[in-house]
């Protein structure tokens, strides 16, 4: 790891230190990756924040009691995009798009011919998943925008749609409204059918760079930026978990599994859930979205039917890291 990123991580304000992960993480994973090699190049970038991870879950495990308070979130980066901008707009969320996927948009944006007004990586809620994140930007729900039915006060006179239609399909759902909310349930669905497969990791870094360098995905692009500004970005990210070492004490594999089955998070933590081992193995944080119990950092642990190779929800970077791309034609 780098020492001066280290050294930062103990000397400076946990927003200083939360801006220079992300801007560490979005350095590493924005690079561009050949077709031929995205699963072998992603999962070395995703060995490679192993490090810093483990710094995080280990001695700088105090940071993410800050998280939410001082990380850059992808929500209230999507509400000042929204007031700032006075003219047309869109938003383009695809569910648990993690930073390993960012190199296809940049790549395709710039040989497609769109301008790139900002590329980074942005926070998702705690947890990272799909309701809190619909919740951070004013909805109850993400089905709650179908069909143009999803109101929010922060993204007032919004056109919303959500569908796992294929991208093919999907730019004949775009109106003419100035302003769209678009929410896409790819990646997420795909990694959770390969979840419990050990080479599912393999299968969606060749999907996904199947589908975001395809015509179809693309078209879907020049709809949403037909006359409007476009922000492309996701509610959180996903973990590599095949890639994490197990827990091996038995007192501690019995805690996470009683405490958590094969997920990653359990609502209302509460103190029957704390424990004293250093560094922890969790941690109790209130948020927005109530009082949750996360697993924090690289660990799984062997469960009946298998720890997920590929989850999210817990406190580990590529779970909560997402890409946060503004684009214009």
């Amino acid at each position: 790891m780098d020492k001066a990123l280290m050294t930062d991580l103990f000397s400076l304000p946990a927003d200083k230190a939360w801006e220079r992960i992300f801007a560490q993480l979005w350095q590493i994973f924005s690079e561009p990756v050949r077709v031929d090699v995205a699963d072998a190049i992603t999962t070395d970038r995703d060995r490679t924040t192993a490090d810093l991870d483990n710094l995080l879950s280990g001695s700088a495990w105090e940071l993410w009691q800050q998280f939410e308070a001082t990380a850059p979130r992808t929500s209230q980066s999507l509400r000042n995009y929204w007031n700032e901008r006075t003219s047309g707009k869109a938003v383009l969320i695809l569910d648990a798009l993690s930073l390993r996927e960012s190199p296809w948009l940049l790549e395709q944006a710039q040989q497609r011919g769109y301008t790139i007004h900002q590329a980074r990586a942005t926070a998702s809620e705690i947890p990272g998943d799909t309701t809190p994140f619909a919740k951070a930007l004013g909805f109850s729900q993400r089905s709650s925008l179908e069909h143009n039915s999803g109101k929010s006060a922060d993204f007032p006179a919004a056109w919303t749609e959500t569908t796992d239609l294929p991208f093919a399909d999907c730019a004949d759902l775009i109106k003419a409204d100035p302003n769209i909310i678009f929410w896409h349930h790819w990646p997420d669905v795909k990694m959770h059918d390969l979840a419990d497969d050990g080479n599912g990791y393999r299968t969606l870094a060749k999907e996904a760079a199947g589908k975001l360098t395809s015509d179809d995905f693309w078209q879907l692009i020049d709809r949403l930026t037909t006359g409007r500004r476009l922000v492309i970005t996701a509610d959180h990210g996903y973990a590599h978990s095949g890639l994490f070492p197990d827990v091996v004490q038995k007192d501690q594999v019995s805690f996470l599994k009683g405490h958590f089955k094969s997920g990653r998070a359990a609502q209302n933590g509460n103190e029957t859930e704390q424990h004293y081992w250093v560094p922890p193995l969790t941690q109790i944080l209130n948020t927005e979205h109530g009082c949750w119990n996360l697993v924090l950092g690289r660990k799984k642990w062997k469960s009946q039917g298998g720890y997920p190779t590929l989850t999210h929800g817990g406190l580990s970077l590529l779970e909560v890291a997402v890409p946060f791309i503004e684009l214009s034609k």
